[in-house]
């Protein structure tokens, strides 16, 4: 069995329960997943902040299916919300989708290039393998 990547918390540093300070990959090939938003398969943005975020995070577990991975080999993951969004629906949005699953996470306040864009998610996996 592949190894997975490991949350690294310092002692020092808050723990939080949605994200890890850090991830250690283990060696090997990585995917570079880019921003994926709140559009179907069809290209229409969904309505609303949680919806966006469930779409957006569904087409990166499709990104990383079609890579052979999961969710359980993403190293890092950042977020981009729109400005002036209250992130409250996008945290619970991606509780529904993502579960648990810790890894390090960057949240950004943006302008979106995609009119009536409110999110766009970015990751990176270690490939299994």
């Amino acid at each position: 069995m592949a190894a997975l990547p490991e949350p690294v918390d310092a002692p020092e540093v808050l723990r939080s329960p949605a994200f890890a300070h850090g991830m250690i990959a283990p060696p090997g090939r990585l995917l570079f997943v880019g921003g994926q938003n709140g559009a179907d398969a069809d290209g229409a943005l969904l309505d609303g902040l949680g919806p966006q975020t469930e779409q957006a995070l569904r087409n990166l577990l499709a990104v990383l299916a079609a890579a052979g991975a999961g969710p359980e080999h993403v190293v890092k993951m950042t977020i981009h919300l729109a400005a002036g969004v209250d992130p409250t629906a996008a945290y619970a949005a991606s509780q529904a989708v993502w579960g648990t699953r810790r890894t390090a996470v960057t949240v950004l306040s943006v302008t979106p290039a995609r009119p009536g864009a409110l999110v766009e998610v970015e990751a990176v996996a270690a490939l299994p393998g």
